[in-house]
């Protein structure tokens, strides 16, 4: 059994930085996780420790039931893509991929096997005679990540693997990775600031950041229910819109007035009998692109809508995207590619009742 279990786990480096603070997190066996965060926030740490390059400082790492704080990276049976490949240079495909089993000895016909197995996986086995200075960034990351799969770890762990490829080539990747990981159910980690990667590829994810866990879920309930503003602005490409409100009541009516007096309108009932009970003076409101609807000209609906100018606009073939003048907040708007706006022109907003976001003003935590 493979599950890797996280338990009150620190990292502090010298000079008292803390990169990891009390991350309690369960990695199922079998599953496909990965750790998305913006530089720093932890995650490469995170990886270090669970695979033994790093000391964990205070905590608990199991892999199945043993625990693994004390045992050298050789006695953990993790293995590790590094980003940067880590080749040998002057060793050809073949040796290179091989070299781990060498320094334990195996015997040479196992690792031949072993090799031609795993080459024929990821499709590298026309290559296996050439030298890492004849080939391009795709076959040397299909290399890098053969020499950890060849010797067949309970635990996969991989940091920005696709971070040197160009946009074909992370595409292509991403597909073989799930494929190969659909094949062999291994408990694989994967290390990224790329939330595209990370919903290609990871049955769930686990958010990061300034060292601490944000949330851990599937894509869907990160990006429908973030727990707090970070989360919300971090996940989802454009990112979310915020917008400073405070709550007002108006007959009975819980609704919300931008902070600068720039729009007013009413949130269904359920919403805001939610601001209501907590009694708050200032929220945020969240709301994204692909839920604000631009029109040229008012319409009379249920939907609240506000009045905006036209900043910029580009049309990007499959959607464009409009910059529209709120008051004094800057909005971020989706639309169908046949749409076009003239800068400096009136435009006005429908958004989604049942798609706005609210988050305390002080914690960003949602409420």
């Amino acid at each position: 059994m493979a599950e890797v279990r996280i338990e009150h786990l620190y990292k502090t480096y010298k000079g008292g930085v803390e990169a990891v603070k009390d991350l309690n997190l369960t990695i199922k066996d079998g599953e496909f996780l990965a750790l998305l965060g913006p530089s720093g926030c932890g995650k490469t740490s995170t990886l270090r420790m669970i695979v033994g390059l790093e000391a964990i400082t205070k905590g608990d790492l199991f892999i199945g039931n043993h625990r693994m704080n004390d045992l050298e990276p050789s006695e953990r049976n993790t293995a590790l893509a590094f980003e940067s490949y880590a080749l040998y240079p002057p060793l050809t495909v073949f040796d290179n991929i091989a070299f781990c089993l060498r320094a334990r000895k195996m015997d040479s016909a196992e690792i031949k096997r072993r090799v031609m197995d795993v080459a024929r996986i990821l499709e590298i086995e026309n290559i296996l005679g050439s030298r890492p200075v004849e080939l391009g960034g795709g076959q040397k990351q299909r290399i890098s990540l053969a020499r950890a799969l060849v010797r067949d770890p309970d635990v996969f762990l991989m940091d920005e693997p696709l971070s040197h490829l160009d946009a074909a080539q992370r595409a292509h990747m991403r597909v073989e990775l799930k494929r190969l990981h659909a094949e062999s159910r291994r408990t694989t980690v994967l290390v990224t600031h790329d939330q595209l990667e990370a919903v290609a590829m990871a049955e769930r994810v686990a958010v990061m950041n300034l060292g601490v866990l944000q949330q851990v879920g599937t894509f869907d309930e990160i990006y429908n229910h973030p727990v707090n503003e970070f989360v919300a602005g971090f996940i989802g490409e454009p990112p979310m819109n915020f917008l400073s409100c405070e709550p007002i009541s108006e007959d009975g009516t819980v609704g919300l007035r931008a902070a600068d007096g720039s729009f007013k309108f009413n949130l269904p009932a359920e919403l805001g009998s939610k601001v209501a009970a907590q009694n708050l003076k200032q929220v945020k409101m969240g709301i994204r692109p692909i839920d604000v609807i631009a029109k040229h000209a008012a319409a009379q609906n249920s939907e609240p809508e506000v009045q905006g100018r036209v900043f910029t606009y580009e049309s990007l073939g499959e959607e464009g995207q409009l910059a529209a003048k709120v008051g004094s907040y800057d909005v971020l708007i989706v639309t169908p590619p046949s749409d076009a706006y003239d800068a400096e022109k009136p435009v006005w907003l429908g958004l989604r009742s049942d798609r706005i976001h609210l988050f305390h003003a002080d914690t960003g935590v949602a409420l």
